[in-house]
């Protein structure tokens, strides 16, 4: 049987893409990625990242990675909801690799339903386990968030190369907010690797109006 994990990244950052990955495997050598001794990529280094990334690689049957870049994020958020969004780029990805059965990172409040929801999206026919924190559960989806966050961070660094510091790119990150704002001043818009749909942006554009407004007080 073959399995799949499916991860994504960049789900929440006001900007840069998010990148959602998936790995396939046969059943019976699952335990070649539990030997590799994979976790969850958020807890570990960038190096360790990179190294665990490529030995993945070489170790599953085949992988896949799906961009979305800001500006489709925006055009999607017009006709749904992130969730949904979230729902088509897993069906998406499992599209590519064909597995019988998946194991994904649940991006919903209800996991049940995240799983149904993506299994319908599907063309083909595939068993689907969705679990929340299913990275720290199942090393086949901390596999796919390893591959899923290499490859959002050489977007980010190539981002950073051309246009400055933005900080993390994530709402609570003072340097990001700083760049959004810096930006928003000098050019009274937005690029297109910033999230426009983001209550972020919104914020602000209308920060930076009321202080030109006091201004003229």
């Amino acid at each position: 049987m073959k399995i799949a994990g499916v991860d994504e990244a960049g789900k929440g950052p006001v900007i840069g893409p998010m990148c959602v990955a998936g790995v396939l495997i046969e059943e019976g050598k699952l335990h070649l990625i539990e030997e590799l001794g994979v976790k969850d990529s958020k807890k570990l280094t960038s190096k360790k990242r990179e190294f665990f990334s490529g030995r993945i690689k070489e170790t599953v049957d085949d992988w896949s990675v799906l961009d979305v870049s800001a500006h489709q994020i925006d055009e999607l958020r017009t006709i749904m909801t992130m969730n949904e969004v979230m729902v088509i780029c897993h069906a998406r990805v499992l599209e590519n690799l064909r597995p019988e059965h998946a194991f994904l990172d649940a991006a919903d409040v209800n996991e049940e339903r995240f799983g149904r929801n993506v299994q319908k999206k599907c063309k083909e026919p595939v068993r689907v386990t969705a679990r929340h924190k299913a990275d720290v559960r199942y090393p086949i989806v901390a596999a796919a968030s390893i591959i899923a966050k290499v490859h959002r961070d050489c977007a980010i660094a190539a981002l950073r190369e051309e246009f400055g510091d933005f900080g993390s790119g994530y709402p609570s990150d003072p340097k990001t907010i700083r760049f959004l704002q810096e930006w928003f001043s000098e050019h009274r818009s937005f690029p297109d690797f910033v999230r426009h749909s983001w209550k972020t942006v919104r914020n602000v554009v209308a920060g930076t109006e009321q202080r030109t407004l006091s201004s003229y007080r």
